[in-house]
């Protein structure tokens, strides 16, 4: 059953100035619970980040979720998170990317500050639970734990960037959109019908730390300075040259800038990426197939499994399901694919699902391909 509450909670209610968080304030609010807003500052110089009304890290953003929270009638306050989101989220991302992989920010700030720093500090201050505009679905299943599962509209799931919650943070995870049957203009809708002026505000895009949208421009900045390196095919002969391997993720296609079309006249692929030798290597998409992975750092919503067992996974925020079988082995999770998968990279997150209900995530380490069997 879907988790519920006999008495009104103490719930404070992260407000990024969007309208899904608006919308999940009012909600709890009129569901009886005692609201308390708040508003993450994630950036020392909030006009360093996202202009306009695509980002959640502005002045303006503040401003949003300070008006939605008179509209609604709760209390609401600014916590400076900045030096935190720095550190284990921003440093993080560059970092993961300096040596050659592809992290995923927006489950790393899920995991670092919303569902860490900041329902530590709740919970530290006396609130029950923290609200999100996530669409997800807490569950409280017969033995009274816990569980994660999917939104009820599947097009709007975001249980991918959740899967970093363990069973305490779920007991205290509040998604009040998660379990509703209703289109995105339908929560603008009722956003609108409750007098919020984030309505219309246009939802957030790509990463909101990096000002422009220019990932690449954002790592030069910090990455810069590094030797070119060669781009190689998979036999190892140079066919060109790059500024940066941080420029690169598995599976690309487009700036490769290699000059001349390979002996097929088929498209050629960014296949391995070495930081260590500053490379970047090539090849023909079906190089990218990939047949089983290792994932680290595993993080469980709930018990850990014990033993083999079949699952499906999904690799990306807004990918599909594969069916795959799945084990833990002295805290490294092994999966296997029943049909190989494309544009799998190390540093992203692999997120195993029981149908509906989300078993846990971890960071893929190394990729086995179809035909070469080398690590990603």
């Amino acid at each position: 059953m879907t988790q519920t509450s006999q008495r009104p909670l103490r719930v404070l209610a992260a407000m990024s100035g969007g309208v899904d968080s608006a919308v999940a304030a009012a909600r709890a609010a009129e569901a009886g619970h005692d609201v308390t807003g708040v508003h993450l500052a994630l950036s020392a110089n909030p006009q360093s980040f996202r202009t306009g009304a695509r980002g959640c890290c502005t002045i303006e953003d503040s401003r949003d979720a300070r008006r939605a929270a008179d509209v609604i009638g709760i209390p609401f306050y600014v916590w400076d998170l900045a030096e935190r989101f720095r550190e284990d989220v921003v440093e993080d991302f560059v970092a993961e990317y300096e040596a050659g992989r592809t992290p995923n920010p927006c489950l790393r700030c899920n995991e670092k500050i919303k569902f860490a720093a900041l329902l530590d500090k709740a919970l530290a201050l006396g609130f029950d639970a923290v609200c999100t505009g996530h669409y997800a679905t807490v569950v409280l299943a017969e033995d009274g734990s816990r569980e994660l599962h999917r939104a009820s509209d599947m097009a709007k799931d975001q249980s991918y960037v959740l899967g970093v919650l363990d069973e305490r943070q779920l007991a205290h995870a509040m998604f009040p959109l998660g379990d509703t049957l209703t289109t995105k203009d339908e929560i603008r809708a009722e956003a609108e019908r409750r007098g919020l002026a984030v309505a219309k505000k246009p939802d957030s895009h790509d990463i909101c730390f990096i000002a422009d949208g220019d990932t690449q421009g954002f790592l030069a900045d910090r990455l810069g300075g590094k030797a070119e390196g060669d781009i190689l095919d998979e036999a190892g002969a140079k066919l060109g040259t790059h500024e940066g391997a941080f420029g690169f993720t598995i599976g690309q296609r487009k700036g490769l800038r290699i000059g001349h079309p390979a002996p097929d006249g088929k498209p050629r692929y960014v296949l391995d990426i070495s930081p260590v030798n500053n490379t970047v290597t090539v090849g023909p998409v079906e190089a990218l197939d990939v047949t089983a992975l290792t994932a680290i750092r595993p993080r469980w919503c709930g018990t850990p499994p014990s033993g083999p067992g079949t699952y499906t996974a999904q690799l990306r925020a807004h990918g599909g399901e594969t069916e795959v079988s799945a084990e833990l082995t002295d805290g490294t999770l092994h999966v296997t694919f029943t049909e190989p998968v494309r544009g799998v990279a190390p540093g992203q997150a692999v997120v195993l699902y029981d149908g509906t209900r989300v078993v846990g995530s971890a960071t893929i380490a190394t990729t086995v391909r179809r035909e070469t069997a080398a690590a990603g």
